[in-house]
């Protein structure tokens, strides 16, 4: 990298001084604009290597050392709940002494056992409370009860993305790529971390008041080291790996996100159907059909992400994400732009004041009852 360097800033030399000698000035300045995007570029991807290597040793100490009861539920006004799941509850809730609103996960300890996710609790947590991206979520607090666990977020006051796509129906494929290359640029961080998302939707990302990403919910989030095989997530959104059980690595993330550009673009996924078994049917065919709206370079994009086999998929090759960073779709994405969040967002929610929640539906209020004993403290003693 050093030396590629090296060659492109001699290079850039020469071109200066040829440039008094260069009758077609026109020309001579194509190249050096050419030259120092080039150098750029080379620049640009060594501070990414940079921050991924520091960011992966700071991940990996947080990682093996969590910290545990970083505040209580006294500390917290609850307003209004935001968010149903089936164990658990999101509430728009305000710090008693800093003011700040948050969205505070509420799970029910004996729901989560029930359906067996206790696995994937403690792993969203650990997870959370050790990384750090501009597009994904920050946790600020979690603690525990004799009840109840409770993950504290930063509130994302946009909504999310389902219910804004719903609204307009579709994305252009503009607006579609805006929002790909955040999700591009999560997914190589966190694999570079060694983890794995499994839970990529639509749902699942919130809008912030900039028009910028948010990636939420990593309850199917897991750091691994090879294959795992655990089915997980969203039926359209499962690759087809994780289907017929072969076991599965990062891959799985790269499909999903080909699923997501396909909706965000058509406003429906690729594989749909009545009962999950005919989802998995069709997705395991392998048989795409795009809306003639699709570009030629959206479907080259998408023929790749969506390879049956993983071994040819895009992200999984010998070249990484640089596959995908580099296709004619994102020809014109400056990626540290996106990532320095310099872009314009081609869609910014309307918000009032800090804690408008007129963007999230409304739910009936349940009142939060907290057991004299906890029975279950030894389940849930990692977290």
């Amino acid at each position: 990298m050093h030396a590629l360097k090296s060659f492109i800033s001699s290079k850039l030399s020469h071109i200066s001084k040829d440039n008094d000698k260069d009758k077609d000035e026109g020309e001579s300045s194509s190249t050096a604009i050419a030259t120092n995007a080039a150098l750029a570029n080379v620049q640009s991807t060594e501070r990414v290597k940079t921050f991924l290597a520091e960011a992966k040793d700071e991940f990996q100490v947080k990682y093996d050392k969590p910290n545990q009861n970083t505040a209580k539920l006294e500390d917290f006004e609850c307003i209004r709940t935001i968010g149903k799941g089936s164990f658990g509850r999101v509430m728009l809730v305000k710090h008693v002494s800093n003011g700040n609103f948050y969205a505070m996960k509420i799970l029910e300890k004996q729901k989560v056992l029930n359906y067996r996710q206790i696995e994937h609790t403690l792993h969203e947590k650990r997870i959370l409370q050790a990384i750090s991206f501009p597009f994904i979520v920050n946790l600020d607090y979690h603690f525990k009860d004799n009840t109840y666990l409770y993950l504290v977020l930063e509130f994302i006051p946009g909504g999310t993305m389902f219910s804004h796509l719903r609204k307009v129906g579709r994305f252009s494929e503009q607006h579609a790529r805006f929002y790909a290359a955040q999700i591009v640029l999560t997914l190589e961080y966190l694999h570079y971390l060694g983890i794995i998302y499994r839970g990529l939707k639509p749902e699942d990302l919130l809008i912030d008041a900039d028009g910028y990403l948010k990636v939420t919910d990593f309850g199917f989030a897991k750091k691994i080291t090879g294959q795992t095989w655990t089915l997980c997530g969203m039926p359209e959104y499962l690759a087809p790996e994780m289907i017929l059980s072969k076991g599965y690595n990062k891959a799985a993330d790269w499909w999903a996100l080909g699923i997501l550009v396909y909706e965000m673009s058509a406003g429906y996924p690729p594989f749909y159907a009545d009962q999950p078994i005919q989802i998995y049917e069709k997705i395991v065919s392998g048989k795409i059909r795009f809306p003639s709206h699709f570009s030629s370079d959206l479907k080259d994009l998408l023929r790749n992400l969506l390879r049956l086999d993983a071994k040819k998929r895009y992200g999984n090759l010998e070249n990484g994400v640089d596959d995908i960073q580099t296709h004619q779709w994102f020809s014109a994405t400056d990626w540290n732009a996106i990532y320095q969040r310099e872009v314009e967002a081609p869609f910014v929610p309307k918000i009032k004041e800090p804690g408008d929640t007129s963007n999230f539906n409304e739910y009936e209020e349940e009142p939060l009852c907290i057991a004299t004993t906890d029975k279950l403290g030894k389940d849930f003693e990692e977290f």
